[in-house]
């Protein structure tokens, strides 16, 4: 199954000429979703070339700008291009949101818009996979979004099969789901023959954030963390101060919650033209860092 990360915005609160701010694509097979939509989102997917139609969800951090005014241009584009499909839109303090929505005539688009408020630990399911809302530390009301797909099965042991005398065909498809089977007057339950469920694949996404717990428990073990890093340390107070993460900091969650990837983002605009201070301060603590630029894409593959 297809995961794939497009960052179409990686900016601090100001864009540069290298960074629009804040957006992040996730297509998982046909379904995209988008976490933030910060001024110009729809040119940044109109040149990542990600389409709009199979949009099915948007997933608002907070309510600066630099992270949801993208999202009037983009209504209205997909207005235009006679959507016809309901679009859900989760953000904390949805009601003001909503409110925006009526005050621009966004009740009359061609297609349905539902706002809905989210708070910590809410959960929107999505079929094959979930997304956990979780509190974050910022100046205004504010969360992160874990995208957790579900447990896939575990491995089938063909040779295990075969030892117990089950032909191949229909009764490995049954074992596989977790169904008994019967050859030879013999039940087969599936753990003679499949391992442990596997693990689905996790990406974290925090949003504009001080260091949290919530955010280390909910990283546990993810394939991506993707952390606001603001800054350096030598401007912690700074960073402090505006509720953001300096670079160090975000790698010291990656690091205690044990994950593979750590992506920075929301990159200040002092960082624009050479973001390598905030990198080499990050790899001191995680060495698996990377830092997001607009368009970098990230295919997220299973572990085994």
């Amino acid at each position: 199954m297809l995961l794939k990360i497009t960052f179409l915005g990686t900016s601090g609160t100001v864009p540069s000429v290298e960074r629009n701010p804040s957006a992040i694509l996730i297509q998982y097979e046909s379904q995209r979703i988008l976490f933030d939509c910060g001024e110009g989102t729809q040119r940044q997917m109109m040149v990542a070339k990600t389409g709009f139609r199979n949009l099915n969800a948007i997933f608002i951090t907070h309510l600066h700008t630099d992270h949801f005014i993208g999202l009037f241009g983009l209504l209205e584009t997909m207005s235009l291009n006679e959507r016809k499909d309901k679009l859900t839109i989760y953000s904390p303090k949805a009601r003001f949101l909503a409110s925006l929505f009526k005050a621009f005539g966004y009740n009359n688009l061609g297609y349905p818009i539902e706002v809905v408020e989210l708070k910590d630990g809410d959960v929107v399911n999505f079929g094959n996979f979930r997304v956990v809302a979780f509190k974050t530390n910022h100046i205004v009301p504010s969360l992160g979004y874990a995208f957790i797909e579900k447990d896939r099965p575990g491995k089938f042991y063909r040779d295990k099969a075969e030892a117990l005398g089950i032909p191949p065909g229909p009764l490995y498809s049954k074992l596989v789901k977790g169904e008994s089977v019967e050859v030879n007057g013999r039940i087969i339950t599936p753990e003679m023959v499949v391992g442990s469920p596997r693990p689905g694949r996790k990406i974290v996404y925090t949003g504009d954030t001080r260091p949290t717990d919530k955010t280390l428990e909910i990283a546990k073990n993810a394939d991506v963390l993707i952390h606001d890093a603001s800054f350096t340390s030598d401007l912690q107070d700074w960073a402090e101060e505006t509720k953001h993460s300096t670079a160090r900091e975000a790698a010291e969650i990656a690091k205690k919650a044990g994950v593979l990837q750590l992506v920075l983002t929301h990159i200040s605009a002092r960082y624009s033209k050479d973001p390598s201070p905030l990198l080499r301060e990050a790899k001191e603590v995680f060495e698996n860092t990377v830092i997001a630029k607009d368009f970098m894409t990230m295919e997220v593959k299973y572990r085994d």
